[in-house]
């Protein structure tokens, strides 16, 4: 079936500063290998802007603002904290992220699709609502979360969040929220140190963290026991993927063993899960990935199962 693609050009245009993992390169890969003549089908849409509203149904409004107010001159960037700093075109690149995130849901609720990939950056699953870290500005799969339900009154949205890192910011801003579950697997120990199993928020948070040196074998035992039956038994209208790529064995950033095929096979099981849900509505959005092959090519499995589910 058609699947959208939602990017916008001027996601290469951000910066963390010189050498930095979360590079424009990081979108250019992807966007190559979904140039192969296999991806030839893809609906592509260019991101809108997120507006102001739809950005603070998850962060206040003056952080959204301070954040949109940072523009430095071209060739310069400004340091957030150790590992998030923006450049000229961040605040362009962080509007049309999220903004992504809107279109790609707005095309699913209304039936144009049933999956969506916004291949974007910066990602966004550590923006707490009222801080950035951890190279996100943003949370951008809780922007999208907020909007299915605030624009196309989706009762239940689960955010699944298969990243390497723990996606503390997307559960910062939804532990509160029965509306919302949130499920991870992620490495423990690691940034940002959180993600433990105790963390439940109102019983719509659910963590698994696994070691360094889990393989595929560990999370696909993490999602098929225990986080997609707790998905399935919350019956989401939508479902929002975190999806970043991280956990490959030839990401530098982390120690988890997983391969292409494993994250071919959490989409596919997502998207089946989808099906019996709700008729098979499911928005992904990228978040982490440092090894440019490793990236390009894991990513283009999590499209081609989007494709084929």
């Amino acid at each position: 079936m058609t699947v959208l693609l939602v990017s916008h050009h001027a996601c290469l245009g951000h910066s963390n500063g010189s050498d930095h993992p979360e590079c424009p390169d990081r979108l250019r890969a992807v966007l190559a290998a979904l140039e192969a003549e296999e991806f030839a089908h893809l609906l592509r849409e260019e991101a809108p802007r997120a507006s102001l509203e739809q950005l603070c149904r998850v962060h206040p409004e003056g952080y959204v603002r301070g954040i949109l107010d940072i523009r430095p001159p071209e060739g310069e960037w400004v340091s957030l904290d150790g590992d998030t700093g923006m450049a000229a075109g961040s605040a362009e690149a962080v509007l049309r992220a999220a903004g992504a995130g809107v279109a790609a849901v707005d095309a699913v609720c209304r039936g144009e699709v049933r999956h969506a990939f916004c291949a974007v950056r910066p990602p966004g699953h550590h923006a707490e609502p009222r801080r950035p870290m951890g190279f996100c500005l943003f949370a951008n799969a809780a922007v999208a979360a907020r909007h299915a339900q605030a624009a196309h009154g989706v009762a239940r949205v689960a955010i699944l969040d298969f990243d390497v890192h723990h996606g503390n910011g997307s559960q910062a801003v939804v532990e509160r929220d029965p509306s919302i579950l949130f499920a991870s697997t992620h490495q423990s120990p690691c940034y940002p140190g959180t993600g433990g199993e105790n963390e439940r928020g109102v019983g719509n948070v659910f963590n698994v963290p696994l070691p360094p040196g889990a393989t595929g074998e560990a999370f696909r035992a993490a999602w098929a026991e225990r986080l997609l039956p707790a998905v399935e038994d919350f019956a989401p209208g939508l479902i929002v993927i975190s999806a970043g790529f991280d956990a490959h064995a030839r990401d530098p950033l982390a120690q988890l063993r997983l391969r292409e095929s494993d994250f071919e096979w959490i989409t596919a099981e997502i998207c089946r899960l989808a099906e019996r849900a709700c008729g098979g509505r499911v928005v992904s959005t990228l978040e982490g990935g440092y090894d440019l092959d490793a990236l390009a090519t894991s990513a283009a499995s999590h499209v081609r199962a989007l494709m084929h589910a």
